[in-house]
């Protein structure tokens, strides 16, 4: 049954998560280090009225918080990919493909446990934020809707970076290959900059930008309340790119064979 082989795929990548701690360290630090240092680096910004108005908020730390969070998981899901050039380096893939198990459960229970981690580490970042001063509007409830839509999040790019590896051999090609996509989705999102201070070009690049649907509706529902008009749209094609990279995903798998 593919539900069980997705469950056991999953459990076996959390397993290796929370067994790795370095990797948790790192996963504490670096939201503390950003959130710490350039959240209130840049907080003397909001004392100029004009930039006040444009992020909505009366802090930077604030206004900030949503965009770390999907930062941390938008990298986080690169591991999935990673994992399969791992597993294949050592023989474990192989080994996979070969045992009664539906292939499609290979890339599907990665990315559940991609989203798994990704909310584990949006809780921390909330934590985090919440001890550094930030109050959300929406409190407890508010908090769980990020985490969804963050965890929502972490299904498209992990599927993205688990389709490549089933063609990718090299570990170093895959990094080079998801950096080169990673980067510019962050950059050109409004999830450090609000895209009212962005140039033209710019702010429409920000506009269909997959990482600005993310942040949208947990700026929105975090900061300001509960607005379902002001996010639908982009709940609506956050929810319809997972979908779509969970079908690319397991498709890529399918024709997948070990070489």
């Amino acid at each position: 049954m593919i539900v069980a082989d997705v469950g056991y795929v999953a459990w076996r990548e959390l397993l290796k998560f929370f067994r790795a701690k370095t990797r948790l360290l790192v996963t504490v630090i670096q939201p503390l280090l950003w959130l710490g240092l350039m959240g209130n680096m840049m907080e003397g910004l909001v004392k100029n009225p004009f930039v006040e108005r444009l992020l909505g908020t009366g802090s930077y730390l604030a206004f900030m918080t949503p965009g770390v969070l999907l930062m941390t998981v938008l990298f986080g899901g690169v591991f999935a990919g990673m994992s399969i050039v791992w597993d294949r380096r050592i023989g474990y893939l192989e080994k996979l493909l070969a045992a009664p198990i539906s292939r499609a459960a290979i890339p599907l229970g990665k990315m559940m446990a991609s989203a798994v981690q990704g909310g584990f580490q949006g809780l921390l970042i909330l934590l985090i934020a919440t001890g550094l001063g930030v109050r959300f509007a929406t409190g407890f409830p508010g908090a769980i809707f990020a985490l969804v839509v963050a965890m929502t999040f972490s299904l498209i790019l992990s599927g993205f970076s688990l389709a490549l590896a089933a063609r990718i051999k090299s570990q170093e090609t895959l990094m080079a290959v998801v950096n080169f996509f990673t980067m510019p989705l962050m950059f050109t999102s409004n999830a450090l900059f609000p895209r009212e201070a962005m140039p033209g070009w710019l702010a429409t690049l920000a506009q269909m930008n997959p990482v600005t649907h993310a942040v949208t509706p947990i700026r929105q529902i975090l900061l300001f309340g509960w607005d379902w008009g002001a996010i639908w749209v982009s709940l609506l094609v956050i929810g319809g790119l997972a979908i779509l990279m969970m079908f690319v995903a397991a498709q890529s798998f399918l024709r997948t064979t070990v070489e």
